[in-house]
């Protein structure tokens, strides 16, 4: 499905304080998207980042906000300062209301249950295969949805080791995984390890089947990436190719298996 293309409605609002220095923006659909933008002139590798590990999450059927591309027009960015070119589209992730974000101080809410473990483990694996070295025990780019329980996962700008196209694929490290975190331990309290084993089981049948329906939109990601962008699409190609050699899908599940082995203490 092609990534809705939306246009800002009012003025910018709100800037979020994070690494990326995202805006609030009220788009043409009525809607509000966390936008991030072009902020430097060279190409937006973080940006191709964000659209390729949505794109991919939603595959996995994991709960990940809507993303459409916003064009904000000049107008609208008022007195938020960027010291660059916004003519660029940025990427944005659809509002959720509903959720809160999973700190060091929440973490707790969240109900230890089969169900949220599973989640949990699921949102790892994915980790693991894209390389997504920024959901940690110290950021866990997570929200939880209160009211269906569901993990929301965000944040894919460090996919591919942080932004590397020039290198190889690496593997995560055992503490560089969300796995390695108060709230798997905290939701490891719902089960026992046989069970964990179980759930293993039961995620290895479903790595096949979302490593089968990412590779049947993996070509869809350059066509619809904004060409504004800068970031050419042969060499996104050769990232993807990467991704799913099946020698790394292969490591990536020995890997994942050996960090979560470690980490149910």
């Amino acid at each position: 499905m092609a990534t809705p293309i939306l246009h800002s409605a009012k003025l910018i609002e709100q800037r979020f304080h994070t690494g990326e220095e995202p805006v609030m923006v009220v788009c043409s659909d009525v809607n509000a998207y966390v936008c991030k933008y072009m902020r430097s002139s060279s190409a937006a590798y973080k940006l191709a980042c964000e659209f390729i590990g949505a794109k991919l999450a939603k595959t996995w059927l994991l709960r990940t906000p809507d993303i459409a591309i916003v064009n904000i027009k000049p107008l609208h960015w008022g007195e938020v300062n960027v010291s660059h070119s916004i003519s660029a589209p940025s990427i944005g992730s659809r509002w959720l209301d509903g959720v809160v974000d999973i700190t060091p101080s929440t973490y707790s809410k969240v109900p230890a249950t089969t169900d949220t473990l599973s989640q949990l483990m699921k949102i790892a694996l994915f980790d693991f295969w894209v390389a997504n070295e920024d959901r940690n025990a110290n950021n866990a780019n997570l929200m939880f949805d209160m009211s269906r329980e569901q993990l929301v996962s965000i944040d894919y700008g460090c996919i591919f080791n942080t932004a590397t196209f020039d290198y190889p694929l690496s593997q995560l490290t055992s503490t560089d995984t969300i796995l390695w975190s108060d709230l798997f331990q905290h939701l490891l309290q719902s089960t026992n390890k046989q069970a964990v084993l179980s759930l293993t089981n039961r995620l290895k049948a479903d790595y096949d089947v979302c490593l089968q329906q990412s590779r049947s939109v993996a070509a869809e990601l350059t066509d619809d990436m904004p060409q504004e962008w800068q970031v050419p699409a042969e060499t996104v190609c050769k990232k993807l190719s990467q991704l799913f050699d099946v020698r790394w899908e292969t490591d990536v599940w020995d890997n994942y298996m050996e960090c979560l082995t470690e980490n149910i203490r």
